[in-house]
């Protein structure tokens, strides 16, 4: 566990909705950093996010929003140390993602970025990948293990905890019991900001409807599908067989190097979804961000949830104690 000790700004930017916020950030500063955890050593730049929701406004996407009494940064607990933020991570892809933004987006107005402390086991993700969402004796331990560091966060003075991977947010329940800060969850930011949005049907008479795109069935629909519907939304999918011949061969391709093949089998993948008048699709896989290049058009469609998490992330680490 690495903590790096940033000086602190408490100036807050000022709030905004969704619908005036997000854009591609294109020229936020650059920051560079490095860092070792436990597990892995890994350098991260502040390269802007290939993927982020869009709406037709053009303002900065990191431009941080208050936080309401019931979102996922202010509902437990009350704050240790104001301004740490706790990264827990089992991909180094992810943490380094999540990081570069949390600096860049947080500095863009020449403030210091607030410190955060991170743990990174990518041995981790292996051992509940082996488990296969079942509660195994190998995601016992792997549980066991993610409590035991989110508890060190909590006392090196961490005033909320955050999890990059979109992966481990299937295990939410099990690793945030008991935690005496905010615990932020993906989808609650997710959906919060969605919520903001106010989104408008595509087609007239029905309702939103936001599309899931996801590898993984169970994370979808824990970290996703239900919060969305709980809110009021229409969730679209792809079936069985756009899971089998696009989706999936995707990712597959795109593990093998096989860049043109992996981004014209997502791109058929969005279009199945897109065509069925669906506002914006969820990257719900950690798997398929960054698969499409930074410049194409059906990026404007698609939501990073990443962001979102940075973005309350921020705010939260902002936000005055109690």
């Amino acid at each position: 566990m690495v903590q790096m000790p940033l000086q602190r700004s408490l100036a807050i930017s000022p709030s905004c909705s969704l619908s005036e916020s997000l854009h591609r950030v294109g020229g936020a500063r650059r920051r560079w950093a490095s860092c070792r955890s436990q597990s892995s050593r890994f350098a991260y730049s502040a390269r802007p996010s290939p993927i982020v929701l869009k709406t037709d406004s053009s303002i900065d996407p990191s431009e941080p929003k208050d936080l309401d009494a019931d979102s996922s940064a202010s509902r437990s607990g009350t704050c240790h140390q104001p301004g740490t933020a706790g990264v827990m991570g089992a991909s180094s892809t992810c943490s380094i993602k999540f990081l570069e933004k949390f600096v860049s987006w947080s500095t863009r107005y020449g403030e210091e970025a607030p410190p955060f402390t991170i743990y990174n086991d990518p041995l981790i993700k292996k051992e509940l990948l082996l488990s296969g969402n079942q509660f195994t004796s190998d995601c016992s331990v792997a549980l066991g293990k993610l409590r035991d560091k989110r508890l060190s966060l909590e006392h090196s003075g961490a005033c909320c905890i955050v999890m990059p991977c979109q992966f481990l947010h299937t295990w939410y329940d099990e690793i945030s019991q008991g935690c005496s800060v905010p615990f932020l969850h993906v989808g609650d930011c997710v959906v919060k900001e969605l919520k903001a949005a106010d989104l408008k049907p595509v087609e007239y008479g029905s309702n939103v409807r936001i599309g899931v795109l996801a590898t993984n069935d169970t994370l979808s629909t824990k970290c996703y599908i239900d919060k969305l519907e709980s809110q009021g939304f229409e969730v679209l999918c792809p079936d069985k067989a756009s899971m089998e011949r696009t989706v999936l061969p995707s990712v597959d391709a795109f593990m093998k190097g096989d860049m043109e093949g992996a981004r014209n089998l997502l791109r058929v993948s969005l279009q199945v979804l897109l065509v069925r008048a669906v506002n914006t699709v969820i990257l719900a896989s950690d798997d398929l961000v960054g698969i499409l290049p930074d410049d194409d058009p059906l990026l404007k469609k698609c939501i990073d949830p990443l962001d979102a998490l940075v973005r309350e992330a921020i705010v939260c680490t902002r936000k005055p104690c109690p």
